[in-house]
């Protein structure tokens, strides 16, 4: 799978993807920041998951109705708890995420969330199991 993962997202958890075998590409080595919705473009002509703790992603998906290659967010989910939490994302909605789901993980709950007209188009909120 590719993803963008996003500064905010760290660096840590861009080597863990990349170690796993993924297609990383992390936000700090474009150089200066061009803003989230130039990231999301980037992001969509490459194929991109983006992965970040920023609201402002979701809120462009969502709101804006701006097209993605799937979005993991985890808002609030510590720097050394990342990596444990997508691992249990990529086991659970990995299949999703390459069909443009977007992922909402905390350690309460994952809820992947798959666009509207989309095959399999629905949403599944349930905890996470570490």
């Amino acid at each position: 799978m590719k993803f963008l993962v996003d500064a905010c997202a760290g660096k840590r958890l861009a080597d863990w993807l990349a170690d796993q075998g993924h297609d990383v590409l992390f936000v700090d080595e474009l150089g200066a920041d061009p803003g989230d919705r130039a990231l999301l473009e980037l992001a969509v002509a490459e194929g991109r998951v983006v992965v970040t703790i920023d609201t402002d992603f979701g809120e462009l998906v969502f709101l804006h109705g701006l097209t993605h290659a799937g979005l993991v967010r985890l808002p609030d989910v510590p720097m050394m708890e990342r990596v444990a939490l997508m691992k249990e994302v990529l086991r659970r909605s990995g299949d999703a995420l390459s069909r443009r789901a977007v992922v909402t993980a905390s350690r309460q709950r994952i809820r992947t969330t798959m666009q509207p007209g989309a095959p399999g188009a629905a949403t599944l909120s349930e905890p996470p199991h570490h």
